[in-house]
């Protein structure tokens, strides 16, 4: 038997590095703190303490959510400042979505080999989304595990908690016909139907992320990977002031998917298609993958990143509201009675 001596990092795993990582990321981790957060980086649990004074029947919200496979294109293009972003994205819009007020998020990164400067990188990414969530980044796990992920490969989700008041939840209960549809814009693709945007350009065209696109004003690379829009400004600037009846965000599945999942049976949505400005990277993936308008709005968010149900006579005062937080936004649809479908999408003659 031989006589040498093995350790974790000839193994694979390199804990010093390890502990390099924490050193780099902990001021970006630290710039999300609040005064509820009572614990600090390296803790075993992470304690946020609540404020829940002016609740009757306080409720915790909860969602978990990673980024899929934009992480590949972040790969090409060593690039990993902003897929954090994402993964907050991912998870705080679907707290948002039942009227909560985003508390804190925990992350969770595997990777085969720990590189400190990539997961410093990450992490800062991860922060600045928590900023934009009105989150405090409370805790979160880097663990490496060789041959499991490839060199250079990672993977990360992610896990945001808000709170509600059980009387203000919104759950599509009172979404009635003669309702209107606010979309607010989103950034591009987010980070649902990557597998789809990678066939198309990577597979059909033949495409590289560093290539310019006369189509999209830049490279392919900048467009796949602009980071996915966070909604709680947007919220915090409507739901104090207007009574919202229902929240979407649109992710996996376009609007065929999630917008039923607020409706009453006895509702459909009727979404007027011109009523929006859609950005470029839609149209330029129909054109590359010959793709039929319905599979675009099947599987993408066609420049609509969340919708909010309100009253028609509060439309346009909550489309005001939404621009003067700094938001894009328009009246796109209407709340109609369900005949054959729940999702009626009317296209103008020329699309």
């Amino acid at each position: 038997m031989s006589e040498e001596k093995l350790t974790y990092k000839d193994a694979g795993v390199d804990t010093i590095e390890g502990q390099r990582a924490v050193s780099l990321m902990k001021d970006h981790v630290k710039a999300t703190f609040n005064d509820s957060v009572l614990t600090g980086l390296g803790s075993f649990g992470s304690l946020v303490a609540l404020d829940v004074k002016d609740m009757e029947q306080p409720v915790l919200v909860s969602g978990t959510d990673g980024v899929g496979t934009k992480l590949k294109i972040a790969f090409l293009m060593d690039k990993h400042d902003t897929v954090g972003i994402d993964c907050v994205a991912m998870c705080v819009n679907d707290v948002l979505c039942q009227g909560a007020k985003p508390l804190f998020f925990l992350d969770y990164i595997a990777t085969g080999k720990v590189k400190a400067e990539k997961i410093a990188d990450i992490v800062k990414g991860i922060a600045e989304g928590c900023i934009q969530g009105r989150s405090a980044l409370v805790g979160g796990e880097t663990a490496e595990m060789p041959d499991f992920y490839s060199e250079g490969e990672y993977d990360m989700a992610g896990f945001s908690v808000g709170i509600v008041d059980k009387n203000k939840i919104i759950t599509g209960d009172k979404v009635e016909a003669g309702q209107k549809i606010v979309g607010i814009a989103s950034t591009g693709i987010h980070s649902n139907g990557y597998s789809l945007v990678r066939k198309v350009f990577f597979d059909k065209m033949g495409m590289d992320v560093h290539d310019y696109v006369e189509d999209l004003g830049e490279t392919l690379g900048e467009a796949l990977l602009r980071p996915t829009k966070i909604y709680a400004a947007a919220c915090e600037a409507v739901l104090p002031n207007f009574d919202v009846k229902g929240i979407v965000h649109i992710t996996g599945g376009g609007f065929y998917e999630n917008i039923p999942r607020i409706l009453p049976e006895e509702t459909a949505v009727s979404i007027n298609v011109g009523t929006w400005d859609v950005p470029p990277i839609f149209p330029y993936i129909k054109k590359c993958g010959n793709i039929d308008r319905e599979e675009m709005f099947s599987t993408y968010n066609m420049g609509v990143g969340m919708m909010m149900v309100v009253d028609a006579e509060d439309a346009e005062a909550v489309v005001e509201a939404l621009r003067g937080a700094g938001e894009k936004a328009w009246v796109i649809g209407d709340i109609v009675e369900r005949v054959d479908s729940d999702v009626i999408i009317n296209y103008p003659d020329n699309q």
